[in-house]
């Protein structure tokens, strides 16, 4: 049943019932029937409530078994979806990638914390231990419990602190990457060409985007990134930036700063300008560096850097994340080569949404987003072929693909 809702091959009478949960078919099944109907336009809202109000025992069980479609479990992870008497089982449950539950054990959630303390499977391995031993949400209890549990796996009292170091005090003391030594001379003919920073599109990634490709880089040197900022915000969010201070300029004494906008959205603007004032300051080699080394929020702005050696540095920095991978793949204002080489990336292209984000991304090389077209579910590519933003070629083929796998099993054509 799920490979023919899969290809649009039953009525919509029984497309609208599974969405209700009202189809006779076993539990596991038609959880994943309701999962893969929360991707559908048209029946994604009642999906969603009917997984919402789906009877907690039968989840359980469902999410329990290591046979369960990750789509499945990620979507039960997800924290939209996540509840909490269905967090215990998938702790447990085999098939939940180590990575997904390193990324769960930095939650600043209290609840979590401790289920994930009270997890047998959690507390046998040491990197999700050291995970959440680095939380810094987590008390000296819980610390301390962290630790019993390395000894239980083995590790002594030097092993210990290691693994509870944080990683960024450690990552200073690397030496050059095998990126930053291959690449050594190409990054020191850019910076004895003065190649300054430059950042493509806005810098605010809620900003509305055009909806043409942004092929034009805008410099951003230390003494204009206050003026760039400013032109680049909401007007909502250009008060707060002057409360951040300028790259030279003494401090704004508290009584002085405006209280016209939230302290949090203050905070947010603020953080966002400082990184930008630091990333304007570094050469060519430092935003290498900083691309393999630093935060998330940090490569998030090098990948739309105007040098091809920083942004092809944040996709091979061992700190990313999927997560981050697909959100790249959707961007609209990184250089073309940034989506080559995402989509030339073996490890990437297993990822079903990075494929997808590549191929309805108007950035995306054509002869890249055709060869992306057998890898897309029925209803992905006639979602793409009414997208307006892609070229007409690559609609018209993927209105082609669509009609050929959604028609009756007898008559497809691959």
């Amino acid at each position: 049943m799920i490979d023919l809702i899969r290809q649009s091959a039953v009525p919509s009478n029984v497309m609208r019932s599974a969405s209700k949960g009202a189809l006779t078919l076993p539990p596991g099944e038609i959880i994943e029937i309701l999962v893969y109907l929360t991707t559908n336009a048209v029946f994604a809202k009642d999906a969603a409530m009917t997984l919402a109000g789906w009877d907690e025992k039968s989840c359980v069980k469902v999410l329990a078994d290591p046979q369960t479609p990750f789509e499945v479990t990620n979507y039960f992870l997800d924290p939209k979806n996540r509840r909490p008497k269905l967090l215990p089982a998938l702790l447990e449950n085999a098939s939940v990638r180590e990575a997904i539950l390193i990324d769960l054990a930095q939650s600043p959630n209290r609840e979590i914390v401790d289920m994930m303390l009270a997890s047998k499977r959690v507390r046998g391995s040491t990197d999700i231990l050291h995970a959440l031993g680095i939380n810094s949400h987590i008390t000296d209890q819980e610390k301390s419990e962290i630790e019993m549990a390395l000894r239980n796996v083995g590790l002594d009292t030097v092993q210990i602190h290691a693994v509870l170091e944080p990683v960024e005090e450690v990552a200073e003391e690397e030496g050059p990457t095998a990126y930053e030594i291959e690449n050594a001379a190409a990054i020191a003919a850019e910076e004895a060409a003065g190649k300054q920073f430059e950042l493509l599109g806005p810098i605010d990634e809620n900003a509305t985007e055009p909806s043409a490709p942004v092929t034009t880089p805008v410099e951003i040197t230390p003494a204009e990134v206050q003026a760039t900022i400013a032109a680049a915000l909401p007007p909502a969010e250009i008060a707060a930036t002057a409360t951040a201070p300028a790259l030279d300029a003494a401090p704004v004494p508290a009584e002085e700063k405006s209280q016209a906008v939230p302290e949090a959205e203050k905070e947010k603007v603020t953080e966002r300008v400082s990184v930008l004032q630091k990333i304007a300051r570094l050469s060519v080699g430092q935003r290498v560096q900083l691309a393999m080394r630093g935060s998330k929020e940090e490569r998030s702005i090098l990948i739309r850097d105007g040098s091809k050696l920083v942004s092809s540095a944040v996709l091979v920095s061992p700190k990313v994340s999927e997560a981050e991978i697909e959100n790249f793949a959707a961007l609209k204002n990184v250089q073309e080569q940034v989506l080559r080489d995402i989509a030339r990336n073996p490890k990437y292209k297993k990822i079903y949404p990075v494929i997808r984000n590549l191929s309805n991304n108007p950035r995306t090389p054509l002869d890249l987003s055709l060869g992306l077209l057998n890898h897309l579910m029925v209803m992905d590519l006639k979602n793409l072929s009414m997208n307006k933003n892609v070229p007409e070629t690559l609609r018209k083929i993927a209105l082609k693909r669509f009609k050929e796998k959604s028609g009756p099993p007898g008559q497809q054509k691959g």
